[in-house]
């Protein structure tokens, strides 16, 4: 039995799951930006192809990684009033260096560069923590959870006839819900509603003058007689 035996072996021992799931949540993250001039370049962005299981194995991974770098967004926000916006090694960064401000911004940007470590320590990728932190907590920063979604695929892997799918970001290329024909139904009719009764004075105003004319004429005729 596998009792607290936690995850899919996926016929690796430890080591080579770890390397394994690292490559692919850089390669998901890296996918964000598309160099078109590269010679492999993704065609769609935040999406990569994999079977099911590693998929289910890798989410959790990615989830976590996102959940580092929104922690570190307040940090930074926060730093970000302390930093300078002069070259590194001028004179201006240096008297920045040597000043209080440097000490404050030092303070408040350590948690920030904490989870950075962390992130790194995962990936081993510059360019991927940078997308992490830069781009991703900032697309994901009003959403607390269920930052990717894994889709199921109708063609099977040649060799192995695997099963396959995609797993991708959230945010792009969402479905949205159709909506229901009774509430349609309930939309339109209120609409009719609404609609304002027409009334038909004038034609009353003109039965009624007709009516006077008549009883005058009735009248007249009377008084001759």
């Amino acid at each position: 039995m596998r009792h607290r035996m936690r995850g899919r072996k996926l016929g690796r021992n430890a080591s080579h799951r770890k390397a394994m799931f690292r490559n692919m949540a850089v390669s998901l993250i890296k996918t964000v930006r598309i160099d078109e001039e590269a010679e492999n370049a993704p065609k769609v962005s935040g999406r990569i192809t994999t079977t099911v299981q590693k998929a289910k194995e890798l989410r959790p991974l990615i989830e976590k990684l996102i959940t580092l770098a929104k922690k570190a967004q307040p940090h930074a926000e926060n730093a970000a009033q302390f930093a300078t916006s002069a070259e590194k090694n001028s004179s201006e960064w240096k008297t920045w260096r040597e000043s209080e401000q440097w000490n404050q911004w030092n303070q408040a940007m350590a948690p920030a560069l904490s989870y950075r470590r962390r992130a790194f320590a995962d990936m081993r990728d510059n360019e991927a923590v940078d997308i992490l932190f830069n781009e991703l907590a900032e697309r994901f920063t009003e959403r607390t959870g269920g930052y990717t979604r894994i889709v199921r695929l109708a063609t099977v892997r040649l060799g192995d006839a695997g099963v396959q799918a995609i797993i991708e970001f959230v945010g792009e290329r969402d479905r949205v819900k159709p909506t229901k024909r009774s509430e349609s139904l309930d939309s339109t009719s209120e609409a009719a509603t609404e609609e304002p009764a027409v009334t038909e004075e004038a034609p009353a105003d003109e039965a009624g003058e007709e009516s006077a004319a008549a009883a005058k004429t009735e009248e007249d005729t009377e008084k001759e007689a």
